[in-house]
């Protein structure tokens, strides 16, 4: 039993494992695709290519040169062979066989030398055949995918531009959103400065303010109040200049007292317009009764 829980738990700890390491790679790999930027990718295989095609050229290089180094040999060995056979032919004519001998021998073992370096100069020169159009063929590839890297690259910027573009004409890009919520700062600040200055010039045009200022708040029943004295008063000085041109009017005119009697009579049904008489103190005690303001009548004013 304890040898089966073991398992059990070594067999969910690897399940876990597997899992972490699952997620681990898929968020790297989601980090690398938006790092990765194909131009650079692209870049990147064709410096390599051009690498290798480098060194298969190098390869060419030093094959041509170790064929180059062979047949340099194998004439070095034929000369040395046709000396040979000179000096053979040479010690026969001088009666010395065992010389030609000699040099026959000699000439047999370079021949043989040679015979060696031909086949291995053959074999170089296939080698750097096969080199040689290998290179060609790569420098061909190299050549196409550079064209085709540079198509991919301009295709890539355009579709990029575009994208940014349309971005910024449907405003979903990460800076338009920032200048679109600053604009909607800004207009709701504005709104807001203009809902206040509104509000004082309500406040001004009531008197609110000018009574928070002075220091002393009033209600608007001492408002209402404060105008009926002020009308009072307006009242008051009207009747005082009435009685002071009243007064006045019969040294003026005298011998007119019956056109000055009716002119200073109020008009008759007009109870709105009627104005108190002058008080007592202001009425020279030489006014006849007749120049006199006539008493309003019962259910007259």
């Amino acid at each position: 039993m304890a040898a089966k829980k073991l398992m059990k738990g070594t067999a969910a700890r690897m399940g876990v494992m597997k899992r972490v390491s699952l997620v681990f790679k898929a968020k790297a790999n989601r980090a690398l695709d938006k790092m990765e930027d194909p131009r650079e990718t692209l870049d990147y295989s064709y410096q390599r290519q051009l690498e290798l095609l480098t060194k298969v050229r190098r390869g060419v290089a030093d094959v041509a040169t170790s064929r180059k180094r062979v047949e340099l040999q194998m004439n070095q060995l034929q000369q040395q062979a046709n000396k040979l056979e000179d000096q053979a032919r040479k010690a026969l004519g001088m009666g010395r066989e065992d010389l030609a001998r000699a040099a026959l021998e000699r000439k047999a073992s370079a021949q043989s030398q040679l015979n060696d370096l031909q086949a291995q100069y053959a074999q170089l020169q296939a080698e750097e055949e096969k080199l040689t159009v290998a290179s060609q063929r790569l420098q061909s590839k190299v050549d196409a995918f550079r064209t085709r890297k540079e198509t991919i690259k301009a295709t890539y910027t355009a579709a990029e531009a575009q994208t940014r573009i349309n971005e910024a004409f449907s405003g979903i890009s990460e800076e338009m959103g920032d200048v679109g919520m600053a604009i909607q700062r800004a207009e709701d600040k504005t709104a807001q400065m203009q809902a206040r200055a509104g509000a004082i010039d309500e406040l001004m045009a009531s008197g609110a303010l000018d009574d928070a200022v002075g220091g002393s708040r009033r209600d608007d029943i001492q408002s209402e109040l404060d105008m009926m004295s002020a009308g009072s008063d307006v009242e008051s000085e009207l009747s005082r200049l009435k009685g002071e041109i009243t007064s006045g009017a019969p040294k003026q005119l005298e011998g007119g007292a019956n056109g000055n009697s009716q002119a200073a009579q109020a008009p008759q049904g007009q109870g709105t317009q009627y104005a108190p008489p002058p008080p007592a103190q202001t009425q020279p005690a030489s006014i006849p009764a007749s120049d006199r303001p006539a008493e309003p009548q019962d259910g007259e004013g």
